[in-house]
Parts: structure tokens; C-alpha cells; sequence
């Protein structure tokens, strides 16, 4: 059967319509329904003169490759390159990005437990993998090896970042941890642990020694892999 121009045209319309208007479609298919694209644009509200919100979002997407963890990586400055994001949209952005990042890496109420360098890495990866300059985070553990708290101690430049054992080991006592894990990121994505990054872990070891608050591990980590210096033996 064919239907008339005219029905045809409605149908169209009301499946652009919808397909237009993400909130809409939220409510009557649920989240799940929703592309990332639609979700970018509920987050934005709005798009310009040329393109509507979810063409803006597509595009935007299309720039990073369709990953959050690079989009994520986008500063005020960057999004505001874009027609239709201002500076109020662009922090809505990065806002809704550091909670799925703070979500991801949010410990349950039973605390997990670290048995290794890779389960250590899947709780920092999601903290660290998308930042564009070192940052140095310590995770406190208990005498079950159940992570307590992770912290930021440091953050830096591109190519390196300044630690302070006194203020890792304040947290610690703060904390009440037996032990510590300690991890920076390197933004470069080379794995290799420069001559500073081997002498504050040995700085960092030393103090441990000292307060009977062991470092198990030192971590370096990228976007998608780590080096753990418990693992290679420059413990």
C-alpha cells in the first residue's frame, strides 16, 4: 500500500522531530535510546543559526573521534572554537565529564582490594588516563590491601610534576593507612620512567621505610597502558 505524499511527509517530520529533540526521546524510549551525540546535546541545549544541537554535537564528536576520553581532554578555550558554545556551555561540558570520570573511579561502600599492579590500574586509569599534564596521585591502603582514599598530591607541567613525601605522608598518618601506592601519568604516552621519576620513588620509599608505611608500587600511567615499577624490579 502506498500512502499518500502528504502522510509520508508528516511521518518524516515527526520522526526528525523527535529524533531533533533528545530529551523528548529520552522520555518516551529511555536513556539507553540516546546516541552519544544526543546525549552531548542534551548536555549543550542548544546549537546555532546552521546546525541544530545534534548535527552541533555530531560534529563536535566526529573532532574527537567519537571519545569521550578525548573530548574530555578539551579545555573552555577549545569548545569555544565551535559555533553555538559559550563559556557557559563548554564548562556544562567539562562539568558533566569530571562526574563520569569521578563516578568511574568512586569506590563502592565495601572497599575493593588491590592484589596487584592491573587491579591498581583500573581504579587510577579512569582518574588520570585524559589528562593533558602530570598530575601525582597516591592510593592509601589498609592492612587488608582495601584502598582507603586516592588523592592528588601534585600536579605539574607537561613533562613533570613536584612531590613532597612530607605532604604523602601526612595523608597517610591523616588516613590511618599501613601502605601506599604511588601513580603519575605521563601525557607524552611514553612509558619509560625518567631518572626524577626513579629518585622520588626511591625518595618516597625511603620516608615509608621510615614511618613503617610501605610504597608497594609506583605506577606510570597513559591513556591506554602502565608501567609498574614493583612489577620491572626498580623497587
Amino acid at each position: 500500500m502506498i500512502e499518500p505524499a502528504n502522510t509520508v511527509r508528516q511521518s518524516n517530520l515527526k520522526t526528525w522531530a523527535l529524533d531533533d529533540r533528545p530529551r523528548e526521546k529520552m522520555m518516551l524510549k529511555g536513556r539507553a535510546a540516546l546516541s552519544d551525540a544526543e546525549l552531548l546535546a542534551i548536555i549543550m541545549g542548544s546549537g546555532n543559526r546552521e546546525e541544530t544541537v545534534v548535527d552541533l554535537a555530531k560534529r563536535i564528536l566526529q573532532d574527537v573521534q567519537g571519545n569521550w576520553h578525548e573530548l574530555a581532554r578539551l579545555n573552555i578555550k577549545d569548545l569555544c572554537k565551535y559555533k553555538g558554545i559559550g563559556e557557559a556551555k563548554a564548562i556544562s561540558i567539562i562539568t558533566t565529564l569530571e562526574i563520569g570520570k569521578r563516578r568511574a573511579s568512586q569506590m563502592a561502600l565495601v572497599k575493593p582490594k588491590i592484589t596487584g599492579s592491573q587491579t591498581a590500574f583500573e581504579m587510577l586509569h579512569p582518574l588520570m588516563s585524559d589528562l593533558s599534564t602530570e598530575e601525582f596521585y597516591i592510593m592509601f591502603l589498609n592492612q587488608a590491601n582495601k584502598v582507603i582514599v586516592i588523592e592528588r598530591v601534585s600536579s605539574g607541567g607537561i613533562a613533570s610534576t613536584i612531590v613532597d613525601s612530607r605532604v604523602i605522608f601526612s595523608k597517610a598518618l591523616e588516613n590511618k593507612a599501613t601502605s601506599i601506592i604511588a601513580a603519575h601519568n605521563h601525557p607524552s604516552g611514553n612509558l619509560k620512567p625518567s631518572s626524577a621519576d626513579k629518585r622520588i620513588t626511591q625518595d618516597i620509599k625511603a620516608a615509608g621505610e621510615l614511618l613503617h608505611i610501605p610504597l608497594l608500587d609506583h605506577l606510570i600511567i597513559t591513556q591506554t597502558e602502565y608501567l609498574s615499577f614493583a612489577d620491572e624490579g626498580l623497587l
